[in-house]
């Protein structure tokens, strides 16, 4: 009786550890992805590695200060604790900006790393188009600053930067920053000093100035920290927290769940007087790539006027475009003349329906000129020719 209950109590135990073994199995197999082999070979089940991307680790203020002291960097950088709540910003309260940036580097940075290597300017002066646009060419600010550098309308032009209803230069990524390298190179002239140069790029010089004379002639940006305006005082901060970030952007689990790569591309002249549109249809080019490729051309088409314009096409298609070059024109100009010649012909307004002021201006200067012939003025005229 006795071997009769312990066989049934381990027959028991093997049943409820076998179907324990099929819930394990079943449960990795809903929580982790499983690689078969391929036809042929013997079927066997490969369990991936789990990541957790939304992780957050904790980190210390000396931590931080310490990765930051071995940072090889042209720039000035001391950590303190407005530049921490910055660093604390970026990696855990608005941890979707930053993967948003860091997707979107490879596409700038080597373009930026060239151009200021050119003019012999400190390589992390790239990081301040993050603070700027979030490396958006489109970004627009509520005062009217636009593209990567933000710069206002009058800057733009004061920096050779086209603008009318058709371009836009400030969104053209590499002339806007070969306009704002200059501007920031000129600034470090007057300054003598990239904290300052940066700082006046956000605020103006004239507010740097009047900073460095309520400071009582101190010349660093702590210095001055305290007369400047309210945005400055958190602008250079914010570049320096994103120095810092973007370097050790692992070491807070700030990394990208599908890697982003850069389209590349090479520049080609089709003439002028086509859309996108058009284009894609005669070539096969994606139109998306066009548009993200060329931001400064607004309507999506190169314009019909005298300047001439590069359009940058996908590296890919770059062969095939030239060689074929002389058709692609000619078909794109035939479109445009065929679009044109459908457009309705605008009819001449009659005389009739010239507004009514027009009219009264016509009479007045008739009556005008009769008038001097005789020798007076009427009264009209008079009250006419008085008027500012």
């Amino acid at each position: 009786m006795m071997d009769m209950m312990r066989d049934g109590f381990f027959y028991k135990v093997m049943g409820m550890m076998c179907m324990t073994g099929l819930f394990l199995q079943q449960a990795i197999a809903q929580d982790a992805p499983v690689l078969l082999a391929s036809e042929g070979e013997e079927a066997q089940e490969v369990v991936l590695p789990y990541y957790d991307y939304d992780h957050i680790p904790d980190f210390t203020y000396e931590e931080v200060e310490k990765r930051v002291s071995e940072m090889e960097t042209d720039m000035p950088f001391e950590l303190n604790e407005t530049i921490f709540a910055f660093i604390d910003y970026f990696t855990v309260r608005n941890r979707d900006y930053t993967r948003m940036v860091l997707a979107r580097q490879d596409m700038y940075f080597p373009m930026f790393d060239e151009a200021l290597s050119k003019h012999d300017m400190p390589e992390d002066i790239k990081y301040l188009a993050i603070i700027e646009s979030g490396l958006n060419p489109r970004a627009r600010s509520r005062v009217g600053a636009i593209g990567l550098w933000q710069f206002m309308p009058a800057t733009g032009k004061e920096f050779q930067l086209y603008i009318n209803s058709h371009v836009d230069d400030r969104m053209d990524p590499e002339k806007s920053t070969d306009a704002a390298i200059r501007y920031l190179k000129a600034l470090n002239r007057r300054f003598n000093s990239w904290e300052l140069a940066l700082a006046a790029y956000n605020c103006g010089p004239g507010n740097v100035n009047k900073a460095i004379r309520r400071s009582g002639g101190k010349r660093t940006f702590w210095g001055i920290y305290r007369y400047l305006p309210r945005e400055t005082r958190s602008y250079i901060p914010q570049f320096q927290a994103i120095m810092y970030v973007l370097r050790h952007a692992d070491k807070h689990n700030l990394i990208l769940e599908e890697p982003a790569y850069s389209v590349e591309h090479e520049k080609v002249n089709l003439g002028t007087g086509f859309t996108f549109d058009n284009l894609s249809k005669h070539t096969g080019l994606c139109l998306e790539d066009l548009e993200l490729l060329n931001p400064s051309l607004v309507r999506g088409e190169v314009p019909e006027f005298g300047k001439n314009i590069s359009l940058n096409i996908p590296k890919y298609q770059h062969a095939y475009i030239t060689e074929n070059i002389d058709w692609l024109v000619d078909s794109l100009e035939i479109t445009n003349q065929r679009y044109l010649a459908s457009l309705p012909e605008k009819e001449e307004k009659p005389l009739h329906n010239i507004p009514l002021s027009i009219r009264s201006a016509a009479a007045d200067s008739f009556s005008f000129s009769m008038a001097t012939k005789s020798g007076g003025l009427p009264s009209s005229a008079i009250a006419l020719t008085s008027a500012p």
